[in-house]
């Protein structure tokens, strides 16, 4: 029987460093949701819900405020596209009972939005505690617009938009033709972006655990490209850029679209993509958020194949959500 048991033994040991997936657990995630300016975030939320558990790398648990903003409702009846602005939206109410245990999880991920409600002042503490002390943070498109004022906060996602963010919030950081990190300390409003459109994002950084093997260009599907983002930009990375083209009145530069933050011992990644559902079915954006949600929550990357239907540098590739 020794024999047969060493045999055994031997077997599992190899199968176990064939697949690190299979020799770790599967990391605890938890979405926080509930007040966004956007249509599509409780479906959004489902959706990267399902990618990450889809991945095999992740449980995924959702919490949400109590008052919910029903943006669909509002922006059927406040289309951006006949003139109106967000300023026409209602005020979403603060909950004081949303105090979620950040502590219970390897990374937290935010599908807030602009003109979320603050949250209570223990929910903010406890949310600073947890990244500083080592917590993974995840933050998605208009989750960069929430919480203006909120110092920590800013300091945590590197950049954001809107929400009266203006030059005390920070620089806007971008990149120029030549590759250089540019810190404009110029007067304006942060955030901003024209018609949604395809675009193509170039790898800055191809040797980070998040972008490493991907193809230096690829296009991503239809949608928003945030530019003139600003804040403090400390201990901050950027991994990958998106040319704002000044056709789809863009400010013809490369705009961050990728980054990380070291927040004292904790990580962040933030992704300006990820406007709607179809933007989300990018198999680039899948595979990024994917990456980056696994190296926020331990700093190393395990699931480092690059899927036989990636976007090249000409063409969009999708995988549609049902």
């Amino acid at each position: 029987m020794k024999p047969i048991l060493s045999g055994l033994l031997l077997f599992a040991t190899c199968l176990l460093f064939a697949n690190p997936t299979v020799a770790e657990d599967k990391l605890k995630c938890l979405i926080i949701d509930g007040q966004n300016n956007h249509v599509m975030w409780p479906k959004t939320t489902i959706m990267m819900k399902n990618l990450l558990e889809a991945s095999g790398r992740f449980t995924v648990d959702v919490q949400r405020t109590k008052y919910t903003w029903k943006g669909g409702d509002l922006l059927a009846q406040f289309p951006l596209d006949d003139g109106k602005t967000y300023e026409d939206l209602p005020e979403p109410k603060s909950d004081p009972d949303f105090k979620p245990n950040f502590a219970g999880y390897a990374v937290v991920l935010s599908n807030f939005g602009w003109k979320a409600a603050p949250w209570p002042n223990e929910t903010q503490a406890a949310l600073e505690a947890y990244v500083s002390g080592g917590g993974g943070m995840v933050i998605v498109h208009a989750a960069d617009n929430s919480f203006g004022d909120w110092d920590a906060f800013n300091q945590m996602i590197g950049l954001g938009g809107w929400d009266g963010r203006n030059e005390k919030s920070g620089p806007y950081v971008y990149l120029n033709d030549d590759g250089k990190v540019i810190r404009d300390e110029s007067k304006g409003s942060g955030g901003n972006h024209g018609p949604q459109h395809e675009y193509q994002i170039v790898i800055r950084d191809p040797d980070h655990p998040i972008t490493k093997g991907l193809p230096r260009a690829w296009m991503h599907a239809k949608d928003e490209l945030y530019q003139q983002l600003r804040g403090p930009a400390n201990n901050m990375s950027i991994l990958a850029t998106a040319y704002a083209d000044p056709k789809y009145k863009g400010t013809d530069r490369h705009e961050p679209m990728l980054i990380t933050i070291d927040y004292e011992k904790g990580r962040i990644f933030h992704t300006p993509m990820g406007d709607n559902d179809g933007s989300m079915e990018c198999v680039g954006f899948i595979t990024t958020l994917v990456r980056g949600t696994e190296w926020a929550a331990t700093g190393k990357v395990t699931l480092t194949e690059t899927p036989v239907d990636f976007p090249t540098a000409t063409e969009v590739k999708t995988r549609i959500f049902k």
